[in-house]
């Protein structure tokens, strides 16, 4: 059976445009995109000639191609359910973590190591396979050098989860592979061996519970001896601040005494000082007075040393002192010595009476 003209020619024409295509891959590519989570890598020849980053490209030449990197997290999650431990026991551990690829930064990464594992940086499912591949052997070597113990009871899970972290990154640093954020969510072990864990954590938990129960009664019998302790700190630290307060007390007392004789040996020392200036002031006075009376009797001493020495001018004196004292008016009377002279004062009927009888001895003559 022939095929109409028209059909036949469509064919060719087809077929034509198939090998047009083909051959057009092959020697440019316009304006092929990579996109914002992707690294490309251009090709001529079959040799890698540039690593870019993010944009549109166009090349033209013999066998030129673009290939893209992906950079976002490809998320793995192995399981191994029989890993035994360096005490001969099995467990199983599942592991979760990250891949990511070389970065537009590690350019010199992705060209040597294209040739080996270009693979796995163009597929998601060989990057996930390969590193599925080395956690399993990062698991059963942190696994098999821990006992049992050490690989499931308390803080021993982060520091498997460490352990498998660090072996998973020193194996992929052969494929430039960074893996992030390994977790170690679950250890999965049999029937057998939960039912003796729960026992020994069942045992553990009730020695720590006992443990616990005696430091805290320990702790309570510290608690309230250091509370006796502090009530006899506070009577004692009551008793010497009453003691020191007496103390206080007691020498501002003193010191309040002390001040009082201060002031009393003061006060009597100005009294004293002031006796003594009264009396020196009182001494002057009385020499100064004797002087004065001294001087206000030496004309007097004077005259009475010159009546001593001569009697006859101690008469003249007293004659002289007799007759200036009388006077016109004045009545002599002269009586014998010895006697005491009548006078008879004037009046009416009275007249003047002289005794005429004197002694026949010398007559004194008196006022």
């Amino acid at each position: 059976m022939r095929l109409p003209r028209s059909l036949f020619t469509l064919l060719i024409v087809l077929v034509i445009l198939a090998i047009m295509g083909f051959v057009a891959t092959r020697f440019f590519y316009f304006l092929a995109r990579v996109e914002q989570n992707q690294v490309g890598v251009q090709f001529r020849n079959g040799q890698i000639v540039n690593v870019v980053g993010p944009g549109l490209y166009t090349d033209a030449g013999l066998y030129v191609d673009l290939k893209t990197v992906n950079q976002s997290a490809i998320q793995f999650s192995v399981q191994d359910d029989e890993i035994i431990t360096s005490d001969k026991q099995r467990v199983g551990v599942i592991v979760n973590g990250d891949i990511f690829r070389p970065t537009i930064a590690q350019a010199d990464l992705i060209r040597n190591n294209w040739a080996s594992y270009s693979e796995i940086y163009l597929s998601d499912a060989a990057a996930k396979a390969r590193v599925e591949a080395l956690a399993r052997q990062a698991m059963k070597v942190c696994v098999g050098q821990r006992t049992f113990e050490n690989n499931v009871i308390g803080s021993a899970r982060d520091e498997l989860r460490n352990c498998i972290d660090d072996e998973l990154s020193r194996l992929s640093q052969n494929y430039a592979l960074q893996i992030n954020n390994v977790t170690v969510p679950n250890i999965i072990l049999s029937a057998e061996v939960q039912a003796l864990l729960d026992q020994i954590t069942k045992s553990r938990l009730e020695t720590e519970k006992a443990d616990q129960d005696k430091l805290r009664a320990e702790a309570q019998a510290l608690a309230e001896q250091a509370k006796q302790r502090g009530e006899v700190a506070v009577a004692q630290a009551r008793i010497q601040e009453e003691a020191k307060q007496q103390t206080v007390l007691a020498q501002l007392e003193k010191d309040k005494l002390a001040a009082q004789q201060a002031v009393i040996e003061t006060q009597k020392a100005n009294d004293l000082l002031a006796a003594q200036k009264d009396l020196e002031i009182n001494k002057a006075k009385a020499t100064a007075a004797a002087e004065k009376a001294k001087a206000d009797l030496a004309q007097s001493l004077a005259l009475a040393q010159m009546y001593a020495q001569f009697p006859s001018y101690l008469q003249l004196q007293i004659a002289t002192a007799n007759a200036s004292a009388l006077k016109a008016t004045d009545k002599i009377i002269f009586t014998p010595e010895g006697t005491t002279p009548t006078i008879v004062l004037p009046g009416p009927g009275v007249v003047p009476t002289v005794n005429t009888n004197p002694p026949a001895s010398n007559t004194n003559t008196s006022p």
